[in-house]
């Protein structure tokens, strides 16, 4: 729904709350890819004949009929009941009056008096009720001209998509136009009704009948907050075209300022293939609390240049440290700190690929904490290539390359280059597989002049070399057997595997650390040649890992529960580490303990252990189980632990309160710091063709602020939303599983 200006009539009340509402527009905002298709128009066969039938029947066929009692006219896609009615074949106009009953390219209409012409589709109904096929739209009014078959102007009617002869919500205007041929309506001099409560006035708007994109002021955002106090967005979004829109969001902070916001999309074709983007932009002048200007952008762009050949970017950057925790409304948006911005193109062949990036990072520090947030190295700019052929004679084989200019604003910079070539010879069967692999990993680093910070001397430029060969034999058996798992027959298979790797050590302290970083350790990793992600350092290894896997599989081949469990075992303790430290890693690694799946039609669960066999402690575990017993009913609760780091705990709900209720809720909360981390209440009210959503939301901002946010929301299905806050965004993005309680299908 759109709102725009009119002169209002002098009768009306006095519109109090037009300058709101005259923001509170299109039902929903458009979808990423859904094209703005029209309605298709009202067409009737020129030549149809018409059928008339009645139980007295008088005049001149060829002139003019007087038709009475039980009277039906039937003209293709049009049929007329009525107690009397008069044709007039010439003319081919059509009366009719008292209990008229009308149906109409499947809409639904009652009168007292009906005049319409046959060929041209235009005429007149007197003290009407509507029922539209398109949405569910009904109401009564004084007067419907019909203009064409598409047009009709509704004349002091009302509106909604309440059934029934008293809705819970309508609209009240003097003229109502509606055309379906646009699946648009336009209302002038509007007051709209909830049980039977004027709620807004304006003096014109305009809806979507259908839900799809349009031109037309959004929702108006009032919300509320602990942080920023009283705020109101006011969008307006601009259907440019099937495949662009832009949404402008003024945004007035009572404490701040007005801030102005633009989100553009766009999506579409070339010759060369497809192309896909979304640029945000935000700017607050003048901040009244911070004393600055504000700003964001995040922009997104991907393309193809030609056939095997594309290009795209990620920016990202604010103008501020605190930009993150003062305008987020998210926990992951205030957290995030390391803004990227890369600039990418990729060539494929048919058996390699070649990648150029560049990437730059600008790093926000968050003032509430001592240890300042990590600058990445800047990659300015990195080339990769990959080539591979699988079962060339029975062997694989493939060569991952890379040259990389890095540059830091405090620390060592450098180049390096890295080939690693590799080769395998797959020896696989029904019931085992045997892979032995050899690969090289030769680097060669020219490094700048660099003061050290440590020791305050100047490093003179240097260069290094690395290379290092890998030996790896990875083996498997599976083992099937029938079952039953909770009642359901299953097959459950058992697959050992070992994994064994012997890479020689190679003294590298002398090598900066660009982008290395120990790997996460799971059942992914335990499985690869090098415990660390980068190529700065290639550890040592001479090892074995030993895993079994359990898998119950349905007849259709669907995976229903999932056990693992895994270690690495030493046969000489690595000595390789990330900062030249001395390491303790033992005859054995963590024990590895996993089970996953959806274990029947409502219960899924997540987990996973790593467990120190020799301190006899767990190290991390996680646990994330979900009951979804029907359609708008789920409970999800986790469990987080890495020890000396965090400990949290989470349950989040959607469920039904009694027949039209429902209560959402979340809660994330830090056993180890005794501390709220996130939080959400509210409740749902669904009554067909109007919702009520209400409740708050708390998040931790920094690691010693949160912000609190409050919400309600009025939805009058088919014509806008109402309120304060976005509690559809809300629940969605904190509730896993949730779904909406009012279905609507094209909005």
């Amino acid at each position: 729904m759109s709102w725009f200006l009119a002169p209002p009539s002098k009768q009306r009340w006095a519109f109090a709350l037009t300058a709101l509402v005259a923001a509170s527009a299109v039902p929903t905002h458009a979808q990423p890819v859904a094209a703005a298709a029209k309605g298709t128009p009202r067409v009737e066969d020129p030549d149809a004949p018409v059928t008339v039938r009645a139980e007295e029947i008088t005049g001149r066929p060829e002139r003019e009929l007087v038709l009475e009692r039980d009277v039906e006219i039937v003209r293709e896609k049009m049929r007329v009941t009525a107690d009397s009615a008069c044709y007039r074949q010439v003319e081919a106009e059509l009366e009719a009056k008292n209990n008229i009953r009308v149906w109409r390219f499947g809409d639904y209409y009652t009168a007292d008096e009906f005049r319409i012409n046959t060929d041209t589709g235009v005429g007149t109904m007197l003290h009407p009720t509507y029922k539209l096929e398109m949405n569910n739209g009904q109401g009564k009014a004084h007067r419907i001209d019909f203009l064409n078959p598409d047009e009709a102007v509704v004349v002091d009617g009302t509106y909604s998509t309440c059934e029934g002869p008293n809705p819970d919500w309508y609209l009240k205007a003097s003229t109502l136009k509606l055309d379906m041929g646009r699946e648009t309506g336009v209302a002038r001099n509007t007051v709209v009704y909830f049980k039977d409560v004027p709620l807004i006035g304006t003096p014109a708007l305009s809806f979507s009948l259908s839900g799809e994109r349009r031109s037309g002021w959004l929702p108006a955002l009032p919300s509320y907050s602990s942080r920023g106090s009283a705020e109101l967005t006011l969008p307006y979004y601009f259907n440019i075209a099937p495949n662009r829109d832009l949404t402008l969001y003024p945004h007035y902070i009572s404490r701040r300022g007005l801030q102005i916001g633009a989100v553009g999309r766009y999506i579409g074709e070339t010759d060369a293939g497809s192309y896909e983007g979304r640029t945000l932009v935000e700017y607050l002048p003048h901040d009244k609390e911070a004393g600055i200007d504000r700003w964001q952008v995040v922009s997104s762009h991907s393309q193809a240049l030609a056939k095997d050949w594309s290009f795209g970017w990620n920016v990202r950057a604010a103008s501020d440290d605190n930009y993150p925790n003062d305008f987020s409304k998210t926990v992951a948006g205030s957290a995030e700190r390391q803004l990227l911005r890369e600039l990418r193109t990729d060539y494929r062949g048919e058996y390699w690929s070649l990648t150029a990036r560049v990437q730059k990072y600008q790093v926000l520090q968050d003032p509430d904490l001592t240890t300042p947030t990590p600058h990445p190295y800047d990659r300015l700019p990195a080339i990769n290539f990959h080539a591979a052929r699988y079962d060339i004679g029975g062997f694989d084989w493939q060569v991952d390359s890379e040259i990389t200019r890095f540059q830091h604003p405090t620390l060592i910079n450098g180049n390096r280059m890295v080939v690693v070539p590799q080769v395998s010879y797959p020896i696989i069967s029904p019931s085992y597989f045997i892979t032995p692999k050899l690969m090289l990993n030769a680097s060669a680093y020219q490094l700048d002049d660099w003061k050290n910070t440590g020791t305050g001397r100047l490093e003179q430029s240097r260069s290094e070399t690395r290379t290092i060969p890998t030996f790896s034999l990875d083996s498997g058996l599976e083992f099937e057997r029938q079952t039953k798992l909770f009642g359901r027959a299953v097959t459950q298979t058992l697959e050992p595997r070992l994994f064994y790797v012997y890479t020689p050590y190679r003294d590298q302290t002398s090598i900066p650390n660009f982008d290395t970083a120990d790997a996460t350790f799971n059942f992914s990793q335990i499985f690869s040649e090098n415990r660390f992600v980068g190529s700065d350092r290639i550890s040592d290894a001479n090892q074995v890992t030993a895993a079994v896997v359990s898998r119950f599989l349905e007849e259709s081949g669907a995976e229903r529960l999932r056990l693992s469990f895994g270690q690495r075992f030493y046969f000489h303790e690595p000595r390789v580490t990330l900062d030249g430290s001395t390491t303790a890693a033992g005859s054995r690694s963590d024990l590895l303990l996993a089970a996953a799946g959806r274990i029947s039609d409502t219960w899924g669960v997540d987990s996973a252990v790593q467990y120190n066999p020799d301190d006899k402690k767990v190290v991390s575990s996680s646990l994330n189980m979900q009951f979804q017993p029907g359609a708008k009913k789920v409970v999800n609760a986790g469990y987080r632990y890495l020890r000396d780091s965090f400990k949290n705990v989470d349950f989040s709900t959607q469920w039904p309160i009694s027949q039209k209720w429902y209560g959402v809720g979340r809660l994330s909360y830090s056993m180890k710091d005794h501390r709220l981390l996130e939080s959400l209440i509210g409740v749902e009210y669904n009554c067909d063709c109007w919702v009520f959503r209400a409740g708050a939301q708390r998040f931790v901002t920094t690691a010693n602020k949160t912000s609190t946010q409050f919400f309600f929301q009025l939805e009058l299905t088919g014509l806008s939303k109402l309120g304060i806050g976005s509690p559809l965004e809300v629940m969605k993005n904190s509730i896993p599983g949730y779904q909406r309680i009012n279905d609507v299908t094209r909005r």
